[in-house]
């Protein structure tokens, strides 16, 4: 056939100019797409080649090839796959018979416009190579025909297309790619590695470039004849769990990640039924330095058939899982997949779901049987798991079973069922209280009570914890109840005569707690006799429908208003700087002096900052030297 000239069907000269113009800001992935087509043709070869073994030729190992010349400015993708005649090239490269074609150039054209993800397999993964290049040709022959029966293809993605037969002695293909102004750095034998190495590990034969040396006389790495696989020709998912080590496992951790540690743990399953596919997931020892940043996308990989389509794929797993690494290997999901279209997907909802119980259940594995382990991954992730009882509502329950806390008992790793199976004989609820820090926490007065009988309360002290408890209010039938809260009602583990007791000095105070209250009028709710305090002389706690002040003053921190409301004060009668104020007389300045200090100084145990620490300053000062 002499050489003719040939027009692109209308639908190609449309996606040549998106392709071109659209997805050039994540130029790399026409190799990825070239180098995927070049695996298709190997195994469509090999699949031609189970009824019919004499189209292997005298080649029958299958293997890609990828190398450059930086004076042509060319870089090839050569396969020895199945090929394509003359007829085949028109067809395949001059038009599209997808059914989906119409809806791809839609989606281009849309809000998804500049996502490469888009590109898929509808035939036009080829046409990616004129991101970079402002000419292709394609040199091929399929696999059993005669060597005079080669042809080469050839176009700079205008309108039209050049075919004209050619001696080909070799079977396969050879897409070179005439490379554009200004795209040098493709010509670069570590670019196109880490490339291949990204988008192309997975493919099960071996992607191939000449071996590199260093040169000493020119002072640069130089290519030789020698050829070596750049690809580990194998992924990892995609085989048996019995014929893969534990090393094999850790090292393609490392790979994925780019973390020297190894891992804390791993899970690696095939899932069958309405939804396929593959999931190899870690947890990492370590946690990373943006953990806290929400926006940051995913650490899972998603590949549909082998074929990689992107490597932060955020929703195949919940934000609260963002620091989960891995791969997850769709059987089911179009090639041209997006960010948008994986947010509608039903099987993709199908493999988050899955995903997540297969995460919670490793996490659930490491705390049962390994607790020291599960003890240094909830230092590094457990603030982050907590975000999970207000995103997860579905894992709820197993969510809270992993929770670990500090309480008056332990320094760390206080579980809800450890706590609850030392609760005392008659305790109705799981006690809590939060705080800014451990040592805030622990010598709270609000705990005075507790302590003295005995019961354990946890400690919270985490920024996510008053955010969690909006959540969870209950686990094992036992409600959760801040000790910050409302009146201390211990409920049977308080006697009858300690009630009566109370009682009796709440009515005999409430002379001394009106005067406060007058007192302090513009900065409490209320003024009452505690049940709480045992050696402190006063608290400060919300109503049960408050605010916690821990939480109003988070929110300040970080620049958001907080509901405006005034907490209440509790005094110990029994405290001799509260009989002090009872003796004080009506009317004297000492006595708001004294009912002030007695706010602030609750104020200061509880964690709270003073409004006006010169005023109290000048109170303590007055009150020294009286």
């Amino acid at each position: 056939m002499d050489k003719q000239t040939l027009s692109f069907q209308a639908e190609v000269k449309q996606i040549l100019h998106l392709v071109t113009h659209s997805l050039y800001s994540n130029k790399e992935i026409f190799l990825r797409e070239i180098v995927s087509n070049a695996s298709d043709a190997c195994d469509k070869l090999r699949f031609e080649a189970l009824d019919k073994a004499a189209l292997y030729e005298d080649a029958p190992n299958l293997e890609i090839r990828v190398w450059f010349d930086t004076e042509a400015k060319t870089i090839t993708i050569r396969d020895n796959g199945i090929g394509m005649s003359a007829e085949e090239a028109v067809a395949h490269l001059g038009t599209i018979a997808k059914s989906g074609t119409r809806e791809f150039m839609a989606a281009l054209e849309g809000e998804q416009k500049k996502d490469a993800n888009l590109i898929g397999q509808f035939g036009v993964g080829f046409y990616s190579g004129f991101i970079v290049a402002d000419r292709i040709t394609v040199e091929t022959r399929r696999a059993g025909l005669e060597a005079a029966e080669g042809v080469r293809w050839s176009s700079e993605g205008a309108g039209d297309f050049e075919v004209e037969n050619i001696h080909r002695p070799e079977r396969g293909t050879d897409v070179i790619l005439h490379l554009r102004e200004g795209e040098e750095e493709f010509l670069s034998a570590w670019k196109l590695r880490s490339i291949i190495g990204k988008y192309s590990d997975h493919i099960s034969l071996p992607v191939l470039m000449p071996k590199t040396t260093w040169d000493e006389e020119k002072k640069e790495q130089v290519t030789t004849d020698e050829w070596e696989p750049v690809n580990k020709a194998a992924a990892l998912w995609t085989r048996a769990k019995s014929e893969i080590t534990d090393a094999q496992y850790q090292e393609f951790y490392k790979q994925i990640s780019y973390d020297q540690e190894p891992p804390l743990a791993y899970t690696h399953n095939r899932v069958e039924g309405r939804t396929e596919y593959t999931q190899l997931l870690y947890v990492p020892a370590k946690a990373p330095f943006d953990l806290w940043n929400r926006d940051k996308r995913g650490g899972v990989k998603l590949y549909v058939k082998r074929v990689f389509i992107m490597d932060d794929a955020e929703a195949l797993m919940p934000v609260y899982l963002r620091f989960v690494k891995g791969v997850i290997d769709s059987a089911d999901l179009p090639l041209n997949v997006s960010r948008e279209l994986l947010q509608e997907s039903r099987d993709v909802k199908a493999i988050r779901e899955g995903s997540t119980k297969r995460v919670l259940s490793m996490l659930e594995d490491v705390a049962e049987n390994q607790k020291d382990k599960y003890a240094e991954f909830w230092g590094q992730f457990g603030a982050v798991l907590k975000e999970g009882m207000g995103e997860d509502h579905a894992n709820q329950e197993r969510l809270a079973k992993l929770l670990r806390f500090a309480s008056t008992s332990a320094d760390a790793g206080v579980s809800f069922a450890d706590y609850v199976g030392r609760m005392k004989e008659g305790q109705e609820a799981i006690y809590y209280i939060t705080a800014d820090n451990l040592a805030g926490a622990r010598n709270s007065p609000q705990l005075e009570i507790f302590r003295k009988k005995g019961i354990e309360v946890l400690l919270l002290t985490d920024r996510v914890d008053e955010w969690m408890l909006s959540h969870l209010y209950e686990f094992d039938g036992k409600p959760l109840q801040s000790v910050a809260k409302g009146g201390v009602d211990l409920g049977k583990l308080q006697d009858e005569e300690e009630k009566k007791a109370a009682e009796q000095a709440a009515e005999a105070f409430k002379p001394l707690l009106e005067r406060l209250k007058t007192s302090l009028k513009e900065r409490v709710k209320d003024v009452r006799a505690s049940t709480r305090l045992v050696d402190s002389p006063a608290c400060i706690v919300v109503d049960e429908g408050d605010m916690s002040s821990h939480l109003a003053r988070l929110l300040k921190q970080a620049g958001q208003s907080a509901p405006k409301s005034m907490p209440i004060l509790e005094v110990n009668p029994e405290h001799a700087l509260v009989k002090r104020l009872e003796a004080t007389a009506d009317g004297e300045a000492r006595f708001d002096d004294l009912a002030h200090i007695l706010f602030d100084q609750a104020l200061l145990a509880e964690g709270g900052q003073l409004e006006d620490p010169a005023a109290y300053v000048r109170r303590v000062n007055a009150l020294l030297t009286a």
